[in-house]
């Protein structure tokens, strides 16, 4: 039986490659302080998710008998001016602060990206107006921008997601154009333009695709922000209203018993701490692992 040889030039190589999305989560979980705050942001995530089996007593359950307790084996947290359990509405809190940080980023990133994308795209008066109205929104601290929404709409979490996607977009704005920009000018975009591609297709298919290593970048260090923007704006009495169990809320109402009952605003005060610091972790080790400078490095 004659054999048939199959030259070395054309045998199939089976070495497998990592993939990018691979090649991200490798050098991610070499960086330890990333891999900490993506602990954090998974136990906070579960706890939220299972808030309604974990938290040991009802969030906005008033016991006057019980108000200002220590921290003991029945209330672990204490409990607060109005004899609620601490822990409980720390644990409920933690869905709060998850909704304002995931959703207006979200709301945010999508609008800057699109934005940015066209910018870069038109470029000429579209480019001038996006870019200037982006310039507006930032000359404004993000606070004050979004007390300003608040107070005009009325305090409440809903007016807080609108207050907090409207003043997130103009940096993921000017990021994604700068990305754009670039990606605009390659062969790809080019081919596709010479083949008649729309510029619908153009910017959905090729720019916007090749810009998500960025938005996603900005997406996780937004989160954190977002946090603090709602704790700050609950603390002032613009954000979230009683009996809501917001971590920020929940600090403004303790401050004026905080030496006399220091863990009632301590214990939210940390939740913040560790969730932002969580947050940042996770962004940061992203965009280490994502940025083609740094490969060498991590």
């Amino acid at each position: 039986m004659s054999t048939v040889s199959i030259p070395i030039s054309t045998q199939t190589s089976f070495v497998r490659q990592s993939s990018f999305a691979q090649d991200i989560w490798r050098r991610f979980r070499r960086n330890r302080l990333a891999v900490v705050g993506l602990g954090i942001v998974i136990i906070l995530c579960v706890v939220a998710a299972l808030a309604d089996y974990v938290a040991p007593y009802n969030p906005i359950e008033v016991n006057l008998d019980i108000q200002f307790e220590p921290p003991s084996m029945q209330h672990l947290f204490g409990t607060d001016l109005y004899g609620r359990d601490l822990l409980s509405r720390v644990i409920y809190g933690a869905r709060i602060s998850l909704l304002i940080g995931f959703i207006p980023s979200a709301i945010s990133m999508i609008i800057g990206a699109v934005l940015g994308v066209l910018s870069a795209f038109y470029g000429g008066w579209v480019d001038t107006l996006i870019m200037r109205i982006a310039d507006v929104v930032l000359a404004f601290p993000s606070i004050i921008l979004a007390m300003v929404v608040t107070y005009t709409l009325g305090a409440s979490l809903f007016t807080l997601f609108i207050a907090l996607s409207v003043v997130g977009w103009a940096g993921a704005a000017r990021v994604v154009r700068a990305q754009a920009l670039a990606i605009k000018e390659t062969d790809f975009v080019t081919a596709s333009k010479s083949i008649g591609a729309s510029n619908r297709r153009i910017m959905f298919n090729h720019i916007i695709p090749n810009c998500i290593a960025p938005i996603l970048v900005l997406f996780t260090l937004n989160i954190p922000d977002a946090i603090m923007a709602e704790a700050g704006l609950s603390f002032l009495g613009v954000g979230a209203q009683p009996p809501t169990p917001s971590w920020g809320l929940m600090t403004n109402e303790a401050q004026q018993y905080v030496f006399n009952a220091p863990w009632a605003s301590i214990m939210p005060g940390l939740a913040i701490l560790l969730t932002t610091l969580g947050f940042n972790f996770v962004g940061d080790g992203l965009r280490d692992a994502i940025d083609p400078y740094l490969k060498s490095k991590i």
